[in-house]
């Protein structure tokens, strides 16, 4: 593996925005006056440190305009907090949602950040009359609050972590419901799904989507139109941050997140699902 150049230039996300969105997405930015395949989720989706991010291959693939919506980290509420996004979601032909953990959105217990969901701004008094014993400011990160949690007392912990799928399920129900087109939903991880939800908090790259189950996803199969899985092949996870754009400084984060060759996988499952859905659900109407 050998490093590109280090600094801002060597990767151009080409940032923009849609609407009146605050939010800055991966460009290029796409039109939305044609029919159009939205792409939602987290750090896999904006494909950080690759120039071609499985939404960008599916688009070459299938020939039909992508919109990749992907942010670093994002959970359901950057979109379900955003009217603009919204907008632009129930406009498309098609949506594809990348599962995304349970730690963060916003519920009884704790509140994130409506644009940067990864980030902790405050726990509820629900959460700090289960957890007397915790000064809760000095967390700036909902997976540092609750690793720190469940180290603390693996009981309590236990009924946070009942709360964040609920809350997952009824949030991620919402993101679909906003879709007018069918939805596929996207499990892209390293791993197959465990029974019981990614539990280790303290390696990221081994537990996202944390805490998502099979269970969770059944609740939601009536709403969706297919769920697609990609656990990248042996070559792929060998294969690492061969291919990527990224400096020194950038090294020990690259190799944490999905890789060129994932990422084709990924959109090679894709575009046979998407190319087998949309012959029969073809929008006559354009995006807002």
């Amino acid at each position: 593996m050998t490093y590109e150049r280090i600094g801002p230039a060597a990767l151009d996300y080409m940032p923009c925005r849609y609407g009146s969105s605050k939010i800055l997405f991966r460009g290029p930015r796409r039109r939305l006056d044609r029919p159009y395949i939205a792409f939602l989720g987290g750090t896999e989706t904006y494909g950080k440190f690759l120039a071609e991010p499985y939404p960008a291959l599916v688009e070459a693939g299938l020939g039909r305009v992508c919109v990749n919506l992907g942010a670093v980290n994002a959970g359901a509420d950057i979109y379900l907090n955003d009217p603009a996004l919204l907008e632009v979601i129930a406009g498309a032909e098609a949506v594809v949602i990348q599962v995304m953990g349970a730690q963060n959105i916003s519920n009884r217990y704790y509140a994130v950040h409506p644009r940067r969901n990864d980030r902790f701004l405050q726990a509820s008094e629900v959460m700090k009359a289960v957890f007397r014993d915790v000064d809760f400011t000095e967390f700036h990160f909902t997976r540092h609050m609750l690793q720190a949690l469940r180290e603390l007392s693996a009981d309590r912990f236990a009924i946070v972590e009942t709360e964040l799928k609920a809350a997952w399920i009824a949030r991620m129900g919402q993101l679909i419901d906003a879709a007018r087109g069918p939805v596929l939903m996207h499990w892209f991880a390293p791993r197959r799904m465990a029974e019981d939800g990614a539990r280790d908090l303290a390696d990221p790259a081994q537990s996202e989507p944390l805490f998502v189950d099979p269970a969770m996803l059944k609740v939601l199969g009536p709403k969706l139109a297919g769920l697609v899985t990609t656990v990248p092949s042996d070559a792929a996870l060998r294969a690492g941050a061969e291919g990527m754009i990224f400096s020194q400084m950038e090294a020990p984060v690259a190799r944490t997140q999905m890789g060129v060759m994932a990422h084709q996988e990924a959109a090679d499952q894709l575009i046979a699902a998407l190319a087998a859905l949309l012959p029969k659900h073809r929008s006559t109407g354009t995006a807002r």
